[in-house]
This record gives C-alpha cells, structure tokens and sequence, in this order.
C-alpha cells in the first residue's frame, strides 16, 4: 500500500471517528436540552468533537514519533498522555454549571457529569472503542430516562417527595408555634428553619419565616400555597420549588 492510500483510509477512518462522536454526543445533549438545562446540544458536541480529535491527535502522534535524528536516542510518547489533560479541563467546564443556591441546595451536578461524559465518549470514540462508548451512551440514557422515574414513582416515599423553599409573612411571632403544627398537618416534612424581623421598624411584629421542606409529589403546589395562606396571622406566602 503507498502512502497516498494508507493517508486516505487514515483521513476517511479520522472522519468517521468525528462523526461518530459527534451523533453520540448529541444524543446526551438533546436529553439535557429537553430539560432546559445549561449545557444541551452545541456544548455537548463541541465538547466530544474536540477530544475525539485531539486524542486522535495523541494516539497519532506517537507513531509518528518513531525516534529522533540521532541512533542512540529513541523518542517515546504515551499514546493517551493528552487524553489525561483533557479528562482534567473538562473539570473547569463541569465545575461552572454546578450551582449553589442561597438556601444552600446545590444543582448542576447531573449535568457536569454529562460535560464529563461527553468527553470521554469523544475519547473512546477516538481510541476505537465504538461499542462500548455506544453502549455507554444507551445505559446512561436508560438510567435517566427509565430507572430514575421508576424509582421516584415507585421507591422510598422520600424519594417521590418534592423539595420546596417557603416564604411566609407572620404579623405576630407568638403564632409560629401553630404555623410549624399547621404545615406538619399538611404533609411538609421540615428540614430547616429560620426566622427574621421584617423591616427597620421594630416596633412592627411581622416577621419572615424561612422554610425549607420536602411534600408529596401528590399534593398540588396551588393546594399547599391556599391552605399556607389560610392559616391565621399568615399575611403573605411564596413557594419556591427546586427542580
């Protein structure tokens, strides 16, 4: 075989490996896209495409590497050295989609392991583990998409539980008490609490109280908020529900 030929099969096997890290990206994006979150189609393919080539890149070089001018010194390269550095910024990109909100629950986290992973789909592509990387991407899909809904239908009744931030305006302090036993009556499961003084003027008794609680998934948010709104010295309600 000439060098023109073996170029060709080398580009037309080079292209393949782009094309197919690219499909198999866009596969995770359109999921992440479909939920609206921060990374979805473009950054996903870029983001395989690129570490295809440049571990393509890698794994070539190294052949090409075969020794230098000189008889008594041999050049060797570790075929996947730039496929480490890549795995390694990829970590920056995941760590700027990972949020943390002021009531201190954190997202993001689902979607840099997918920036994570859309890197190594680029990478196994390019070092020729087409199978597997296939399969990767369809047991992650099947774990997202099927497994997880199961389980928060089916599982722990803590599992089917929605977590929510409330907001709630009392105009008197003493009636806190009653307000905790109301809203344990209505199904909200309390992690934390915090209180605060509304306003400069003290000698106003309305007060903030910060909740925040986890509810059936059963019980409608419109529901919850007319019955908060309901209960005595109870002037003013916000829901904030985390997704």
């Amino acid at each position: 075989m000439d060098f023109f030929s073996a170029l060709q099969i080398s580009s037309f096997e080079t292209l393949a490996k782009l094309l197919l890290a690219a499909f198999l990206s866009l596969v995770i994006g359109l999921e992440r896209e479909l939920k609206r979150k921060p990374v979805g189609l473009k950054t996903s393919i870029v983001i395989s495409t690129f570490s295809c080539l440049l571990t393509i890149i890698s794994i070539e070089s190294a052949y090409i590497a075969r020794g230098s001018v000189y008889d008594n010194v041999n050049i060797t390269m570790d075929p996947l050295r730039l496929a480490a550095q890549i795995v390694s910024g990829i970590g920056f990109l995941g760590a700027g989609v990972i949020l943390k909100r002021g009531n201190d629950s954190i997202s993001g986290l689902t979607t840099a392991a997918m920036i994570w992973g859309a890197g190594g789909i680029g990478i196994a592509v390019a070092a020729g583990f087409y199978v597997e990387a296939a399969i990767s991407v369809a047991i992650i899909l099947i774990g997202i998409e099927v497994l997880t809904p199961l389980l928060f239908k089916f599982g722990p009744k803590r599992l089917r539980m929605t977590e929510a931030n409330l907001k709630i305006t009392i105009s008197d302090p003493a009636s806190l008490s009653s307000l905790m036993e109301e809203l344990k009556k209505g199904g909200l499961l309390i992690e934390a609490m915090s209180i605060a003084h509304k306003g400069d003027d003290h000698s106003s008794n309305k007060h903030i109280v910060t909740v925040r609680a986890f509810y059936v998934e059963d019980k409608a948010t419109i529901d919850m908020y007319q019955e908060i709104s309901e209960i005595k010295n109870v002037e003013r309600v916000e829901i904030d529900l985390i997704t």
